[in-house]
């Protein structure tokens, strides 16, 4: 049985999780998310108003691992909010059991509680569980403190992310990988990043001290799930391909083994979908990358997004399955 990791935070890392999930009786997988989210209306403020560590991605992350269907789970546990509630109003059920179970116990016993309530078929892992906040330096010099504010930046769009890392909370110092997901890593055959924003989902769960490290000395298989489009209006990251995997391969300490570039060519009636979610396309570039191994494939959902079970056809070709 082949042990799979997958990396990253946010609905791109689900996509990735729910395409694996069709093969769960030949792998044994773990999810690996990203801690420092800082925004939306019920996980920073959680965060604020409690101090927990933030509880959104991992709601999500198992969400996607459970036996259940994912998008049914989704709006029951996530999308559903509470409203004109007082204190709960804009929370939703998931955050509000990982807080609570937190709360009364610690925040490890509150996940794998979670799991078992849902009957997850995978491992869901913080990246660390030291209370820890995301930091971007702008090419300019400046300094942006919070994923929330580098997610949705209020400076000017035309400075690009030049370097990015974790701080502990009141601490200059970098959180430290927790002792779950760097065995999770230290046992994978092949492990995933992404799809998902470049620094703000998948840097940011790679940060942590020990992960890049643990990264470099593993004898897995690294893939980039890469899809087509990124957020007008968010990170001032890469807007080429190219750009985006040597950043990523930056971050990592080593070369990627292969990337998975979803080339679905948009129609006009996609067009105008992508334009009104604030959608653009990435330049492909793949001339840049020559000696890297890309793997092109249509992996768009009907109606914009990327499809689970369309991706999963290539990861099965990656991973060498029967």
């Amino acid at each position: 049985m082949k042990n799979i990791v997958t990396i990253g935070g946010g609905n791109g890392m689900s996509t990735t999780v729910n395409a694996l999930k069709r093969f769960i009786s030949d792998i044994s997988l773990s999810v690996i998310v990203g801690m420092s989210d800082s925004g939306g209306s019920s996980t920073g403020k959680l965060r604020k108003e409690l101090g927990v560590l933030p509880p959104g991605d991992i709601v999500r992350a198992i969400l996607s691992v459970s036996k259940y269907d994912y998008y049914f789970l989704k709006q029951i546990f996530y999308k559903n909010r509470f409203f004109d509630s007082g204190k709960l109003t804009n929370h939703n059920i998931g955050n509000l059991f990982l807080t609570f179970t937190a709360q009364y116990s610690d925040f490890m016993i509150a996940v794998r509680a979670f799991e078992q309530a849902l009957e997850a078929v995978a491992k869901v892992y913080p990246t660390t569980l030291e209370k820890c906040n995301l930091v971007a330096e702008l090419e300019n010099g400046d300094i942006i403190f919070g994923e929330a504010d580098i997610d949705e930046p209020k400076y000017d769009k035309k400075l690009k992310i030049k370097k990015i890392w974790l701080e502990k909370e009141n601490e200059k110092e970098s959180p430290v990988i927790y002792l779950g997901a760097k065995e999770a890593l230290k046992k994978a055959d092949y492990i995933f990043f992404g799809p998902g924003d470049l620094y703000t989902s998948v840097i940011a769960t790679i940060l942590p001290q020990g992960f890049s490290e643990t990264l470099k000395k593993s004898k897995a298989k690294l893939i980039y799930v890469f899809g087509n489009a990124f957020h007008i209006e968010g990170e001032t990251g890469p807007t080429t391909f190219s750009e985006a995997v040597l950043t990523l391969e930056k971050y990592i300490g080593r070369k990627l083994d292969a990337v998975i570039y979803n080339n679905h060519v948009l129609n006009n009636k996609e067009i105008e979908k992508y334009l009104e979610r604030g959608w653009g396309l990435i330049k492909y570039d793949k001339e840049n990358l020559p000696e890297h191994n890309i793997v092109e494939c249509d992996y768009e959902r009907v109606g914009g997004g990327l499809c689970p079970d369309k991706l999963s056809v290539s990861l099965k070709e990656i991973m060498d399955l029967k």
